[in-house]
């Protein structure tokens, strides 16, 4: 076979350098080295790639025609030994993320995107999952990484950093419990008889009992389903300030102006790790990548 990856590089580096001698500074050889490759890619393939008759060497047609596809090669060999590398120092086929869906809406393509840049082989599977079932498909190994919102309570298989927070805020439809008491003006502890829509496991359990507040719930795993009930004037919701400033500008929702406490509750955002399990490369970058985008928040 006539191009090689040596061959390809020495073809690439005369066309790119203009010159044999020049070729060889860029590759470290002597210049007989360099021609000889070119001798010998000729000869394998019958083809003048270099005009020789004046004092450097020029292209030909045949060498401007082969040039693309060669630079593709050359290219693909430098992704291939790159990926190989990263390999050998650890990195993972496939990292698994699950987001919860209430962060969906959160600064974490960003870093991804860094993410495929530096590791083009690496495979990402991004799922969402309410917390609970989050941090059992962790448990379980079903996924690499879970960006939840803090725990009340640590377990002892997992470990944590944290990489931001988010403002949930209370929302309900315009009309909603108005009449509550004969006031628009709602307390906290009015919530208490007012029915919840709450982001819930798939298996009914919540992630924190800080979010459930009403002994009259209604439990979805989805944060779209969630609003649309809100704004059918099913029950009022916290949700992410970001998810529902569009519902809220449209005049679908509003935020609850309660008498005697500041509506917006801001929780620190972690992403969580099983302590049983090593993690690759990519996972780890990624993890640094969220810090860095949390800091510049």
């Amino acid at each position: 076979m006539p191009f090689s990856s040596d061959s390809v590089r020495v073809f690439l580096a005369v066309l790119d350098h203009g010159s044999f001698s020049a070729a060889a500074r860029a590759l470290g050889r002597v210049p007989s080295a360099v021609s000889l490759v070119i001798a010998q890619l000729e000869a394998e393939l019958d083809l003048p790639l270099f005009d020789r008759s004046t004092r450097e060497p020029r292209p030909t047609d045949a060498a401007r025609a082969l040039e693309p596809r060669a630079r593709h090669v050359a290219s693909q060999l430098r992704q291939l030994e790159a990926d190989a590398l990263s390999l050998h120092r650890g990195l993972e086929r496939r990292l698994r993320i699950s987001i919860v869906p209430e962060l969906v809406s959160g600064p974490w393509t960003a870093p991804l995107a860094v993410l495929a840049q530096e590791f083009p082989s690496l495979e990402v599977e991004v799922l969402s999952a309410p917390q609970a079932d989050a941090l059992r498909l962790l448990h379980e190994g079903a996924i690499d990484l879970a960006m939840v919102f803090e725990r009340e309570r640590l377990d002892e298989r997992e470990t944590f950093e944290e990489v931001g927070s988010d403002v949930m805020v209370a929302i309900l439809a315009p009309g909603f419990a108005a009449p509550f008491k004969g006031t628009g003006t709602l307390r906290v502890e009015d919530l208490l008889d007012l029915r919840q829509i709450a982001m819930t496991s798939r298996h009914g359990s919540h992630h924190d009992s800080r979010l459930i507040l009403s002994r009259h719930v209604w439990r979805t795993d989805s944060p779209l389903a969630t609003l649309n009930l809100v704004e059918a004037g099913l029950g009022w919701a916290l949700l992410p300030r970001a998810m529902v400033q569009a519902a809220i500008k449209a005049g679908t929702v509003r935020e609850i102006d309660f008498g005697n406490a500041s509506n917006p509750l801001k929780l620190l955002v972690d992403i969580v790790w099983s302590r049983e399990r090593p993690q690759g490369l990519g996972a780890r970058r990624f993890i640094a990548l969220m810090k860095e985008a949390g800091r510049r928040a």
